[in-house]
């Protein structure tokens, strides 16, 4: 089945619009922490994840709740984001991966 890719990528989104930084109290989308966001004709999405900082101390739970809420948007089949601009990005790139292809869920 072919994917309405616009219609995803705006699914996607408004979903990460509900990702918000503890610190600034602002969502991820506002403070442009997302790049390079693409779908697939399949429901594959990927993205690159800049935190807001080298030394962001909240990367890491915010990139898992970005992979949690992209998770649950309906037609995404995978998802492969790429972080970024991060001094630990390497190790947080490869917990990623690992979660993601274990079928992540915080709940």
């Amino acid at each position: 089945m072919k994917i309405d890719r616009d219609s995803l990528k705006n699914a996607i989104i408004e979903r990460l619009k509900s990702v918000i930084d503890p610190e600034t109290g602002v969502d991820v989308i506002r403070m442009r922490l997302i790049q390079n966001l693409r779908v697939d004709d399949e429901g594959k999405v990927s993205y690159q994840f800049r935190p807001s900082s080298p030394l962001c101390p909240i990367a890491v739970p915010i990139a898992l709740t970005m992979i949690q809420a992209v998770s649950e948007v309906e037609g995404v089949e995978k998802q492969d984001m790429t972080v970024v601009d991060y001094i630990e990005a390497d190790k947080l790139n490869q917990l990623i991966k690992t979660l993601v292809n274990g079928s992540f869920r915080l709940n």
